[in-house]
């Protein structure tokens, strides 16, 4: 029995309050308490840097290929995106402001709304969205690898395939897969405040690679390619919702990160630092980024005789027929880039996002870098490349979760906002007693999961159609605004529900504040110790 009491103490992650209790030891860790001062490292310019590393990834490159191939004209396109992430925008900036102001992530957050307890489901599903993430990320960069690697030995494409037809893969590939993956490992390890350092070379690096990938591909082709002269082949209301559905393809892909906003907020140097930043850096990176995209990809059709939306596969086509060493040296400089490119959103959209996730799970043996390398490691199990070789059941997938990430970003944004209005009891955020202002019933908020049900009521209808059953119309456009539909009714409904039914905290003016003095409290704790040990090495000095 001591043998298993010392294995779990091993396992359990090193706490700077010795002293808390094992039963608070499953609702409070280092990593879910308010970020340091001296770990507020994040500026404006931290911002800038990451939402520009984010955004160059394979995924956002290819983001307009399925808005042209609907009927669209390239600047119909690229103003989707423009709006896009335009309009996502407020809703990072408004998802993410506790963190900025009260240095606590998305689990911690997500207390305030769902309860303690309650706000288990939420950081589960996130998770698991999170976890799933990486892996296609990794796979997407397992293919990266396999471009390097063959402008370095042409002979890496040849390589015999050994694994069987049920894998989904094949030797080649699934090494390449590997590769990228243990690569990735060392890129988890450092903490967050740390890694913006990280985001500012990976966005520089790649930004340089893709103006470079341009500007060859216009100069193969002699021009900017058919695409960008293509008109539209579709007008009036049908031009219309193929917008709509763009928009929402944009938003699919950010709905993740507007739910972990606060995640990178709590890491903000001043409440800020992340607001004006944010506003221009996203729409335009993503815009940037995808213009890229559109202008290689009508080059392709000119020097190929085909579009080539993904820029792995055109890297790939570039190392047919006997390539010049200039030429094999540039597509590896590129395939770097890209691999890092996929590193870095790997880190930024899921290893950090799980990481905080899975400490609120199990905090007593988990802290965010255990927790990426759980990711990590679901990544590898889950096999990713079978997902993605069916493109209509992931799209399906990735749709029924923005509807639940949708739905709980609506409760969150409301209740601080608009039922406390910006009033906090950071204290109350790590215990589980009743009168607290979180414990709600039984560390379960009714309100929440009342107002969580009816944002994803609204889309079940059109998500059946999404995935193949007969529906109305009207439910299929109802879904493709699933963001706003979700996010909106579950607002709505939350914030009727306080009204009838008043949350300790809720009312009052606006005004940011904690009202339990937490900041100020730990900040004496710290004097007293400090004061404490200088006591006493001044009465043992004295001794001496």
């Amino acid at each position: 029995m001591d043998f298993a009491k010392q294995i779990v103490k091993a396992l359990e992650v090193p706490h700077t309050d010795e002293g808390v209790s094992s039963g608070l030891q499953f609702v409070s860790s280092d990593d879910l308490l308010p970020v340091p001062i001296e770990e507020r490292t994040w500026t404006a310019f931290s911002y800038v840097a990451f939402w520009g590393s984010t955004s160059i990834n394979v995924s956002t490159w290819m983001i307009t290929s399925s808005m042209i191939v609907l009927g669209m004209s390239w600047w119909q396109a690229w103003l989707v995106i423009w709006i896009g992430y335009g309009v996502m925008t407020p809703f990072i900036v408004l998802a993410g402001r506790p963190g900025a102001v009260f240095h606590v992530t998305f689990p911690v957050v997500n207390r305030a709304s769902f309860g303690i307890f309650g706000s288990l489901w939420c950081v589960f599903n996130r998770a698991t969205m999170a976890c799933i993430w990486y892996g296609v990320q990794s796979s997407i960069g397992g293919s990266c690898v396999l471009v390097m690697l063959r402008a370095i030995w042409p002979s890496v494409n040849n390589i015999p395939n050994t694994m069987p037809l049920s894998s989904g893969t094949n030797t080649r590939d699934f090494m390449c897969f590997i590769l990228f993956w243990i690569v990735s490992l060392p890129f988890i390890w450092p903490p967050v405040h740390k890694i913006r350092h990280f985001f500012t070379f990976k966005m520089i690096i790649t930004l340089f690679a893709c103006l470079i990938f341009m500007i060859w591909c216009i100069v193969k082709a002699k021009g900017v390619g058919p695409i960008v002269k293509q008109p539209a082949t579709i007008h009036g209301s049908e031009l219309a919702w193929a917008m709509i559905s763009g928009i929402g393809v944009c938003i699919s892909n950010m709905i993740t990160l507007t739910t972990n906003a606060p995640d990178f907020g709590s890491r903000a140097k001043t409440p800020s630092a992340p607001v004006i930043s944010q506003f221009w850096s996203i729409p335009f990176s993503y815009g940037l980024i995808c213009l890229f995209g559109v202008i290689v990809s009508s080059s392709s059709q000119t020097i190929y005789g085909e579009t080539i939306w993904s820029p792995v596969d055109l890297l790939g086509k570039f190392l047919d027929d006997n390539p010049s060493n200039a030429t094999r040296f540039g597509v590896w400089f590129i395939a770097f880039s890209f691999i890092i490119a996929q590193i870095g959103t790997n880190i930024s959209a899921n290893s950090v996002s799980a990481g905080c996730d899975l400490t609120a799970l199990f905090p007593r043996f988990i802290n965010i870098r255990r927790g990426g390398y759980i990711s990590a490691i679901v990544g590898l199990v889950m096999c990713p490349w079978n997902l993605v070789s069916s493109s209509s059941r992931f799209s399906s997938y990735m749709s029924a979760y923005s509807v639940f990430l949708s739905a709980i970003a609506g409760v969150m944004v409301t209740e601080y906002w608009f039922v406390r209005k910006g009033h906090y009891n950071v204290s109350d955020l790590y215990v589980t007693r009743k009168g607290s202002w979180y414990w709600y019933n039984y560390g379960f908020n009714p309100r929440a999961y009342a107002a969580y049900v009816a944002g994803i009521a609204i889309n079940v209808v059109g998500f059946a159609g999404d995935t193949g059953t007969p529906v109305p119309i009207a439910a299929t456009q109802i879904f493709e605004l699933s963001f706003f539909t979700g996010f909106g009714v579950s607002g709505i409904v939350y914030y009727i529900l306080s009204w009838m039914f008043p949350v300790p905290g809720s009312g009052g003016v606006f005004a940011e504040i904690d009202v339990s003095g937490y900041e100020e409290q730990r900040m004496a704790s710290c004097d007293e110790d400090t004061n404490s040990k200088d006591g006493s090495t001044e009465k043992a000095s004295s001794t001496v």
